[in-house]
């Protein structure tokens, strides 16, 4: 009896370790399958304004490679919404963390039905959000992107510095931007010196309407999963 006490006292360091090791891997694996899900995109006005019953839920679009806020009342023209996921982006995590950033990958969208994806990308002179093929996300910065904690915002490079722009006045599609040196887009030849209509926004991923093909998906996923743990376990 004494000896079965001992051996259980002796055992519960290491039966304790092993699940907080599962419970830990379990979290991981949570976030990561939160990480890889698709999302819409939304905004809202960091201020409010007399934008703000216009804008606040208005959905990301894709028009022309860049990413557009539709605020339109009267939609007369349908556009793809984007998309989105994290993606490792090829060669730039060591990159990334030598830079000093803690979190983020790449990030892209899907552009059409056929789910053909694109990265999504800051030009790195006009700051216009943007998504295209590997060959023109290299031509600007492609991240690295994460969310807030809590709330889930989006973040670009560790902080949230997106900002609407009218590009075309009374046109109720507005481009979006990210305010890269935080100067509100003044920099050399930038829409801020052009007098355009600008505000600044909050973009918040929307999870998608979940359908019977998408939970098949993820359950075959699973499965698959658990048989490869189980014989990495035994």
């Amino acid at each position: 009896m004494v000896f079965g006490i001992l051996t259980a006292v002796a055992a519960c360091p290491a039966i304790i370790g092993t699940t907080e090791a599962v419970r830990i891997g379990q979290k991981k694996n949570n976030r990561e399958e939160h990480r890889g899900r698709k999302y819409h995109l939304t905004v809202t006005l960091e201020r409010r304004s007399i934008y703000s019953p216009q804008f606040n839920g208005a959905q990301v679009v894709l028009k022309d490679n860049k990413f557009y806020i539709d605020t339109r009342l009267d939609v007369q023209e349908e556009y793809w919404p984007a998309t989105t996921n994290y993606l490792e982006y090829p060669d730039m995590k060591e990159i990334w963390r030598r830079a000093g950033y803690a979190k983020g990958e790449g990030f892209v969208t899907s552009i059409n039905a056929q789910r053909f994806l694109n990265w999504v990308y800051v030009d790195k002179d006009t700051h216009e959000v943007k998504y295209g093929v590997r060959a023109e996300a290299e031509s600007g910065l492609v991240g690295p992107w994460n969310c807030t904690q809590i709330d889930r915002r989006l973040t670009f490079q560790g902080w949230e510095g997106f900002i609407a722009v009218q590009e075309d006045d009374g046109d109720d599609m507005w481009a979006l931007y990210f305010d890269c040196d935080d100067d509100g887009l003044t920099g050399q030849d930038r829409i801020g010196n052009k007098d355009k209509r600008m505000l600044e926004v909050e973009v918040w991923r929307k999870e998608m309407k979940r359908d019977i093909n998408a939970a098949v998906s993820e359950r075959a996923d699973r499965m698959q999963e658990r048989e490869k743990s189980k014989f990495t376990v035994e």
